[in-house]
C-alpha cells in the first residue's frame, strides 16, 4: 500500500514537470514526464491490486485489465498516446502542439486512474 502512494505521488509529480518543461520548450523532457506520469499511475493501481508492473509490458497488460474492468475498453488505448511520448523522448518526431495535445489527454487518463486507487 505504501508503494502505491509512492507511484501515486511520483505520478502527479511528473505530470507537473511535464507541464513545465512544455512551457520551458523541452519537447523530450515533457514527453518523458508524461509518459512516466501515466506509467506510475498504473503502477500504482497494479501495486494495489497485486498486479505485475516491473516492465513495459506488464504495464501494459495492466492498462489492458483496467479497461476491461471499467469497461470503457480505452485505458490502454489511452495509455498508447502515452506511449507516443516515450517514443518522443527518443526520437524527437513531435512539435509543441502534438506533445501538449498529448499531455493533456494523458493528464485525462491520470486523473481516470487515480479513481480507481483505494
Amino acid at each position: 500500500m505504501q508503494q502505491a502512494r509512492t507511484y501515486r505521488e511520483r505520478s502527479r509529480e511528473y505530470l507537473s514537470k511535464a507541464f513545465q518543461e512544455l512551457e520551458a520548450g523541452d519537447l523530450t523532457q515533457a514527453s518523458e514526464k508524461g509518459w512516466g506520469a501515466a506509467a506510475q499511475m498504473v503502477k500504482a493501481v497494479a501495486d494495489e491490486r497485486g498486479l505485475d508492473h516491473r516492465s513495459h509490458r506488464a504495464i501494459l497488460i495492466a492498462a489492458q485489465q483496467l479497461s476491461r474492468e471499467t469497461g470503457g475498453h480505452d485505458m490502454d488505448m489511452q495509455l498508447s498516446i502515452a506511449r507516443d511520448l516515450h517514443t518522443n523522448f527518443y526520437e524527437d518526431i513531435l512539435d509543441r502542439e502534438e506533445v501538449q495535445w498529448r499531455l493533456q489527454r494523458v493528464e485525462q487518463f491520470v486523473n481516470r486512474v487515480e479513481g480507481l486507487l483505494h
